[in-house]
């Protein structure tokens, strides 16, 4: 295995933070102010008929459920359509468990994706299922969506994803600055102080929580040998490029989610924001429920009711208009949930009607899917499904985009000790909880955190404008997702997996199609990743072995000898850049599926809505969710999701005003 030079290493390192645990903690983690109340909710007066709705949301995932919630804020009248149910447990509350909530049979859709359309190309990777026809990708069916089960982290995209849009759509309130206004809105940040300047601009009064590991996990890893080591390498490889520089550049450059930090597109060791309040998992999920109790008249929620087709009718000047949703109402009707495998659907049909609006926010898979069964799509794809054509959309499931991840896992000489007799088992009624589950009800302890000790972001090159890799060190064994991958998750305490994850990518090839007309079957998605694609030049792959070398700077460090027992992932016999390379064409997944019904300019073929969300040739019809991106923004997507989701509900308000205000 490559060794690196010696650098800064551990005991000088332990020198510049004057030997002090507390000043190692201080870096990974903040001391957070007195918890701050979730904000009140207040509601807009609305004195209308209620016998019907102005709008009615598909999905309640990122984008749909707050847009649900705000609009409902402002006084409309919304039904929020969610195919899944409201349960909730602690796989859903532990922030720890998340891996638990993607597979609990409460909420989970498996969905099987191919990487590749070439077979061969495909068996290379250990995850390709042949009775499946493709690789597990986890969704979720609940309220709330994949919400309720994703890792909590929330970190700021970058200002060009934002500046992008704007200059593709010539939209100027797509801009970075004057999206930022909306990051404020939504945030309710628990780790930094209100008042003042506000340089940082960061939110105080949102509906999002934002917290970071409590303070008493993060000591346990500086406790524990093995983590703290790790820890301590990854930071001696980073840190020193901070040296020097003011303390306040420091502090922003640790926080990704600061200003400053956006603004400088700084690269090195930082904080990973969670979803998190009093060391619970936060979300749209919660929201809804706020603006239920609160506005009840105005928003009204349906579970288990799975939208089946958007209802079109003429138009003025032979322009269709949406003006309601066919549904199936009853318990896992979809065929991506396990359980309804066993036996046929057998779902209720009912017809819904809006007086203003059909809203779309199934996610890059299942929107794509609902409007091509609505007859909104590719003409010849429509055609060989047997759908009749009612708007021809060449883009819909075109441009489908996804991160590429892999993992560089390390077997360690012993357990981990913070990890000593850690379950992930909750107690039964009567028995007394272990001590990590008594921590986690008090709001503390390592339950609270989502499992990463210490995370970086970097440049594959010097050439990039923007850093484009994200990599995160956790205890535990990950390889990618692969049925019952969580139960591994919960019962390794020996192996240490270092995820890499690669933003900005440049394929653009992926696709979404029909299966049949049969609205409960999963679609056919194909990313056709890397070579397969459309990334000629191959930079996507590259940078992923930049990343692997780079890990093994770390890992291969003379100090990390006494506790590392062997790579495991990608292994010791592959060393070239092209043998790593391989490995990541085999390897590699991802878990941010979107841009698959883009926003573009009106002279683009291929853009399916407008820069107001709009569905092209249809009225009454819009999309709020990861399908509309362009191209994928930032590291990880839902921060982008719940922004534009903020944006949304205000188009959506001032069309609305509009067309109620008097004629002058």
């Amino acid at each position: 295995m490559h060794h690196s030079k010696p650098g800064i290493t551990r005991r000088r390192f332990g020198k510049l933070l004057a030997g002090s645990a507390a000043a190692l903690a201080s870096l990974l983690s903040a001391c957070s102010t007195a918890l701050r109340p979730r904000p009140e909710i207040v509601c807009t007066p609305d004195d209308a008929a209620q016998e019907e709705y102005d709008y009615i949301v598909v999905g309640s995932g990122a984008g749909g459920g707050p847009l649900a919630a705000n609009l409902a804020r402002q006084g409309h009248r919304v039904l929020l359509v969610e195919a899944g149910g409201g349960e909730e447990n602690d796989n859903y509350r532990i922030p720890l468990f998340h891996p638990l909530a993607s597979e609990d049979p409460a909420y989970r859709w498996d969905f099987f994706v191919r990487h590749y359309r070439d077979d061969a190309r495909s068996r290379t990777d250990p995850k390709f299922l042949p009775d499946q026809d493709g690789v597990f990708y986890p969704r979720c069916s609940t309220l709330g969506g994949c919400t309720a089960h994703n890792a909590m982290i929330l970190v700021y995209p970058h200002n060009e994803d934002w500046d992008y849009i704007a200059a593709l759509t010539g939209d100027s309130s797509w801009n970075s600055e004057a999206m930022r206004g909306y990051f404020e809105r939504l945030e309710n940040c628990q780790y930094r102080k209100p008042g003042g300047r506000n340089r940082a601009r960061h939110g105080f009064g949102g509906w999002l929580p934002t917290s970071l590991p409590p303070l008493d996990a993060v000591l346990g890893v500086i406790r524990d040998p093995q983590l703290r080591d790790v820890v301590l390498e990854a930071v001696a490889a980073v840190l020193k490029q901070s040296i020097g520089k003011p303390l306040e550049l420091i502090k922003a450059r640790l926080d990704p989610n600061d200003w400053h930090t956006v603004k400088l597109r700084n690269e090195g060791l930082c904080k990973l924001p969670l979803t998190t309040y009093n060391g619970r998992r936060a979300g749209p999920r919660d929201y809804i429920r706020q603006v239920q109790r609160s506005c009840g008249k105005h928003l009204t929620v349906k579970l288990h009711t799975l939208a089946t087709r958007v209802i079109l009718a003429e138009g003025a000047h032979g322009r269709k208009t949406a003006v309601g949703i066919e549904v199936l109402e009853g318990h896992k009707l979809y065929r991506a949930d396990r359980d309804q495998r066993v036996q046929p659907p057998q779902g209720r049909k009912a017809v819904i009607r809006a007086r203003r609006e059909i809203i779309l926010a199934g996610g890059a898979f299942n929107t794509p899917q609902l409007l091509m069964l609505s007859g909104i799509g590719p003409a010849k794809h429509l055609k060989e499904m047997g759908i009749p054509l009612e708007i021809d959309l060449p883009g819909v499931g075109e441009n489908l985009q996804d991160r590429y991840e892999v993992g560089v896992i390390t077997e360690m000489k012993k357990d981990f000790a913070m990890l000593r007799g850690m379950g992930f088992n909750i107690p039964g009624p009567g028995e007394p909880p272990n001590p990590f589950y008594q921590d986690w009800l008090e709001g503390k302890g390592v339950y609270a955190t989502n499992g990463a000790v210490v995370s970086l972001i970097k440049k594959s090159t010097p050439l990039q404008e923007n850093p484009d890799l994200f990599i995160f060190g956790m205890p535990g064994y990950f390889a990618g997702y692969v049925p019952d991958y969580s139960t591994r998750v919960a019962e390794d305490q020996r192996h240490f997996t270092w995820a890499i994850l690669k933003a900005h990518t440049n394929n653009t090839a992926g696709v979404v199609r029909l299966k049949s007309r049969d609205p409960c079957e999963r679609p056919y998605v194909n990313f056709h990743y890397f070579e397969e694609g459309n990334d000629t030049g191959g930079e996507d792959l590259r940078a992923l072995v930049e990343g692997i070398k780079f890990v093994r700077s770390i890992t291969g460090r003379d100090e990390m000898r006494e506790h590392v027992a062997r790579e495991v992932i990608p292994g010791p016999q592959l060393q070239t850049a092209e043998q790593l390379a391989e490995f990541a064409r085999a390897n590699a997944w991802g878990h941010h599926a979107s841009c698959s019904c883009r926003m573009g300019a009106d002279d683009d073929p291929l853009a399916v809505v407008d820069s107001r969300f709009r569905v092209r040739g249809v009225n009454g019809l819009r999309i709020v969710d990861a399908s509309v991106f362009p191209r994928i923004p930032g590291f990880f997507i839902v921060s982008a999701i719940y922004m534009i989701s903020e944006k949304a509900a205000d188009a959506i308000h001032a069309d609305a005003s509009a067309r109620a205000a008097p004629v002058a």
